[in-house]
């Protein structure tokens, strides 16, 4: 017993110190991107979680809000490949994905699409149809793609970080429900504050090129992927886990939880749901310096890993709830333990 016990200690305090040396590379890697981010520090952090859970992300924002400068930024600093697939009407699978062609004398090959990289933006993703849209599917979920007869493993890590807009509805298409529950997260970037403004309008891309910031890679790829294997270390305990799925239950049978505002869902949260929030609460123990899961993790991250994955029904959109508005009653009714 006495040895077993000086063992949990020994991994507690290995589990620790990596957990400390990798928050250190983050707040570098943060402070990096500040000479050329001003603002959004949620948005920031809930980046920085959904890549050490190895998960895909949604941005949804204004034009101009610097979603695209997020991501580009973000890539820069954790010196791994980078592509951008700008979306439009005309865009076809083949320009995402790759195709083979034959040359006379070379005989056929394979020329891979953009989406053969670490990090993939793509930018406007509601403005391609459908066909186009799934084209990402099966990267986003296997990490791997078909191009032809053949298949292809995409480069670890591989993050898709796509951005649309909420306001323009001419020339835009609806993400299809399957696709937009692949993404872990869905963050909503506002607009800056006053304070915050002054300093853009003193600080921004559009008058200064992006290489003049001279943003240094602090990450490396191998790093984000030891970053993954530590947040499956971490701890959570069976009273979380448990708290985890009644909060996914409450989005299906509202009744039970007494959630007044369930009556506006049409369709509740997947299964895919229940393990993206019991990962993504790992990953913000980790960046809060904890080697272990607490209740309050889980609320702090269910709006971004559930917002898109609650359908809002007729009778919710004529009353303007969100899915945010069911979310909050909630995590405020559903018990702890």
């Amino acid at each position: 017993m006495e040895q077993v016990s000086k063992k949990k200690v020994h991994e507690n305090k290995n589990i620790d110190k990596e957990i400390k040396e990798l928050n250190e590379k983050i707040n570098k890697t943060k402070g990096e991107m500040r000479k050329v981010l001003i603002g959004q520090e949620d948005i920031l952090i809930s980046m920085f979680e959904a890549l050490l859970a190895n998960g895909h992300v949604l941005v949804e924002g204004i034009p101009g809000t610097g979603k695209t400068l997020l991501v580009r930024t973000l890539s820069q600093v954790s010196g791994s490949m980078f592509s951008r697939i700008q979306f439009t009407p005309d865009l076809l699978p083949t320009d995402i994905l790759g195709i083979t062609t034959y040359e006379e004398g070379k005989g056929f090959y394979t020329v891979k699409g953009p989406i053969f990289a670490n990090f993939v933006l793509a930018d406007e993703i509601n403005r391609s149809p459908p066909k186009v849209q799934s084209a990402l599917l099966e990267g986003m979920q296997e990490r791997q793609v078909t191009i032809g007869k053949e298949t292809f493993k995409l480069p670890n890590p591989f993050i898709v970080m796509a951005t649309q807009n909420p306001l323009e509805q001419l020339g835009t298409y609806k993400l299809p429900e399957a696709q937009v529950d692949r993404f872990l997260y869905k963050l909503i970037i506002g607009y800056p504050t006053a304070e915050e403004e002054i300093k853009i309008i003193n600080t921004n891309i559009t008058t200064r090129k992006f290489e003049d910031f001279g943003i240094l890679p602090i990450l490396s790829p191998t790093d984000i992927t030891n970053a993954q294997e530590l947040v499956k270390r971490i701890y959570c305990d069976e009273k979380i886990q448990q708290y985890i799925i009644r909060i996914v239950e409450a989005t299906r049978n509202y009744k039970k939880y007494n959630i007044e505002k369930g009556k506006f869902i049409e369709y509740g949260a997947s299964p895919r749901s229940s393990i993206s929030l019991f990962i993504s609460a790992k990953a913000h123990a980790v960046i809060k310096g904890r080697s272990y899961v607490t209740q309050q993790d889980v609320k702090d991250i269910a709006r971004h890993v559930l917002r898109h994955r609650i359908l809002i029904n007729f009778e919710g959109e004529a009353e303007n709830i969100s899915s945010d508005d069911i979310i909050t009653e909630i995590i405020n009714k559903v018990p702890v333990l």
